[in-house]
């Protein structure tokens, strides 16, 4: 049990982050400027503002930072209190304020709560500290319903933007911002973290992280669980079998359904948990019968987890195809003569025969092909009709030999 609580201690704050050594430094920089001294609040230090967009690719560890960051403003100027880290990990801390999505947009009646948090001042820290994990999941009416908190910010509210890239937020947004870009952690990194905070065997740790392509969530999951390798080994090779539009469609199928399995693994103890929590704090004792009065509490909760489910679904569906984005990429390296170091080491085999067989071209094709279901599902294509125009892409790949 020490081992364990040590992991945990030691992947607390800014011991969480990897690879990400300057935004850190920047951060730690900014969380160190006490406002209570003369000219050193915000706007009186230039090495802190009052809002701040983190911008990487998905699994840089974006929210895990702006979390450390929060931690670190709700916190002395001198360092992150412990006390203080717990209550942020559990979004506890009244002087937190979170916004983000469980369904595929942030609404604007969400954004226009937040904003009347955002003008509260603080109770007990620092600062009011507002994250906004899903900045890319708003529509334009719904940035601008942040766009006057983020012009004339109360004098102790600090805003957390996480995105994607810059590009994925409006410009009127993205002008009220300082951003910080972080980089994609180096595998090495990512494994040695699972290996300190999880207890993972190094082997394991290794691989994971580098079939993740060093995303830290993703990473995670294949290193602690065996379903989750097994589902994503599956999905690999049944991209290898497909070679006719009937096999195409049968394994459009069987990935959304893998896909739902694994949102549904990710979900089920969570939603389990929340509902507990609903019924004790409608005072109704586990397996007691809801009062038709409070039936439409847990109708909502019940849409929200639906919602979010669906969500989860096409978030596993978009993992499939960054899996299938690394073996194809592979396949390709390999062709060329780079391929010494592939993501799917464990396919080497069927890597090598794969680029025996099948040409160049077609290769580059599938590969053009994975981007454009991403896309197409980014823009709220049926996940099954877009994986099965790339698979049918795929098939012809696999005939042309």
């Amino acid at each position: 049990m020490a081992a364990a609580d040590e992991r945990v201690r030691m992947a607390s704050g800014w011991d969480a982050i990897v690879g990400q050594a300057d935004a850190v430094a920047q951060l730690q920089r900014a969380a160190a400027v006490d406002p209570d001294v003369d000219g050193q609040g915000i706007g009186g230090s230039g090495a802190m503002t009052h809002a701040w967009l983190l911008t990487g690719p998905p699994g840089s560890g974006r929210s895990n930072l702006a979390y450390a960051f929060a931690a670190a403003l709700l916190s002395p100027p001198t360092g992150i209190d412990d006390a203080v880290a717990t209550l942020v990990e559990a979004r506890t801390h009244p002087d937190l304020v979170t916004l983000s999505t469980e369904g595929v947009l942030i609404t604007i009646a969400q954004a226009r709560a937040v904003v009347q948090r955002a003008s509260l001042a603080p109770s007990t820290a620092r600062y009011r500290v507002i994250v906004v994990e899903d900045a890319d999941r708003m529509a334009e009416r719904t940035s601008n319903a942040l766009l006057k908190a983020l012009e004339e910010p109360p004098p102790e509210t600090v805003w957390i933007l996480c995105a994607p890239s810059e590009a994925d937020l409006l410009p009127t947004i993205r002008s009220r911002v300082r951003t910080l870009t972080l980089q994609v952690p180096d595998p090495a990194a990512v494994a040695q973290l699972l290996i300190d905070r999880d207890g993972v065997a190094p082997e394991i740790a290794e691989r994971a992280a580098r079939e993740a392509q060093s995303h830290i969530g993703m990473a995670r999951r294949l290193a602690t669980s065996e379903e989750a390798r097994a589902r994503r080994a599956e999905t690999l090779q049944i991209a290898m079998r497909v070679s006719t539009a009937a096999s195409a469609v049968l394994a459009a199928a069987r990935y959304v359904e893998i896909a739902t399995a694994d949102a549904d693994a990710l979900s089920a103890e969570r939603d389990e948990a929340e509902r507990a929590q609903a019924l004790h704090q409608l005072g109704i004792e586990p397996g007691g019968t809801v009062p038709p009065a409070l039936r439409r509490q847990l109708k909502e909760l019940e849409d929200a987890q639906k919602q979010r489910a669906k969500r989860g679904m096409r978030d596993g569906v978009d993992r499939i195809l960054v899996d299938l984005l690394s073996l194809y990429r592979d396949i390709l390296m390999t062709q060329l003569g780079v391929g010494s170091e592939l993501v799917n080491e464990a396919m080497r085999p069927t890597v090598l025969a794969a680029a025996a067989y099948l040409q160049r071209a077609a290769v580059i094709d599938v590969l053009d092909s994975i981007r454009t279901a991403r896309e197409r599902i980014e823009a709220n294509v049926p996940p099954v009709l877009a994986l099965e125009a790339m698979l049918v892409r795929a098939a012809r790949a696999a005939q042309r030999r």
